[in-house]
């Protein structure tokens, strides 16, 4: 079961984005026992707590009732309604008088399109704080044995399986006027597409070769422009598909913004014209505060909101899944899925 942050999200912000977060936070305060948020209710923002406590529960099938999260001083839930659209997953009740702020998404909106370096750092930490929903969410799914599992491929992680691939800013069709097509680019003006695709170049993949591999260091990041590529996740001796991307999608780039190795690695699903970002220039594009920036990071969040849609699904199979399989313990499964508090309407 989830329980109080190792780090409260406030804490993880210097003073400057702190109270430019607060600026846009309304104070709200809850009696021990009061209701903070229902199962089942439109999720319209975020909430921090400043003191108290509260927990999240939901009821099972047979009307018992399951504590899925516990809430403390630095907790934050709802962050993906900041974000998008999103239902509560349980309710949400203060077993302590509560204090703290709610964060309308409207409002956050408003803050994160200001051209301001420290409401970029915001957006780092919210991306930080869904990166780390999503590979506890693949955890959880990982833990249970599927039919899809298969012998791990061999493979060295010191090697960069693109080493002596030709990069090229050139490809059999008329690539650049068709990014705009791509839903990674919805919302960019066609100068600011071709400033993202002047930071890349082009390398085709045929099909079933290595991208990256698990435990490899991040040195790129990359966006499927045609074909796909295919995620893969290590379990013990197997390995399992986690996820096919497609064009318009883009893979690699939480391991290039928390300097880590790969936790995954990536396969040409089919023939694959990639653009590839290298570290040094993504960066430079991420951090420079400015229109573009915000535009970039909005459709890095709306990626892994995507991600944790498709891992929630799976999450939904299995659960009903352990409804017929007693192998299969179903606590553990509803508890990473309602535990989220909020997920995509």
């Amino acid at each position: 079961m989830p329980g109080m942050p190792r780090t409260a999200f406030l804490e993880r912000l210097d003073a400057e984005a702190r109270d430019l977060l607060l600026s846009v936070a309304r104070p709200v305060s809850f009696l021990k026992g009061s209701q903070l948020v229902r199962h089942g209710d439109a999720a319209r923002g975020a909430w921090l707590l400043r003191e108290g406590s509260a927990e999240a529960v939901v009821r099972l099938p047979g009307g018992e009732a399951l504590t899925v999260a516990l809430l403390g001083p630095g907790s934050v839930f709802g962050e993906m309604a900041l974000i998008d659209h999103g239902t509560c997953t349980a309710t949400v009740n203060a077993v302590a008088n509560v204090d703290g702020w709610f964060i309308d998404r409207d409002d956050f909106r408003a803050l994160v399109a200001q051209r301001h370096a420290a409401a970029l750092r915001i957006q780092h930490e919210i991306t930080l704080v869904l990166s780390d929903k999503l590979g506890q969410l693949n955890a959880r799914v990982l833990a249970c044995e599927s039919g899809e599992d298969r012998a791990a491929r061999v493979e060295a992680a010191c090697m960069d399986p693109l080493d002596g691939v030709a990069r090229s800013r050139h490809a059999a069709f008329e690539w650049r006027a068709f990014l705009a097509r791509l839903a990674f680019f919805e919302g960019f003006d066609a100068g600011e597409i071709e400033e993202v695709a002047g930071l890349g170049k082009l390398v085709e993949v045929p099909r079933g070769h290595r991208i990256f591999v698990i435990g490899q260091e991040a040195s790129a990041c990359f966006l499927v422009v045609r074909g796909a590529a295919e995620m893969v996740a290590r379990r013990g001796v197997s390995e399992r598909r986690v996820a096919v991307l497609g064009p318009g999608q883009v893979f690699g780039f939480m391991s290039v913004l928390e300097g880590r190795a790969h936790g995954v690695g990536a396969y040409a699903r089919e023939p694959a014209l990639l653009l590839e970002f290298p570290k040094h220039r993504f960066e430079s594009l991420y951090l420079q505060p400015g229109t573009l920036a915000t535009k970039v990071h909005r459709a890095l969040q709306r990626s892994l909101l995507g991600s944790i849609a498709l891992t929630n699904r799976r999450l939904t199979r299995l659960m009903s899944q352990a409804s017929v399989d007693s192998a299969i313990e179903v606590a553990p499964l509803t508890a990473a899925y309602h535990g989220q508090l909020v997920a995509g309407a």
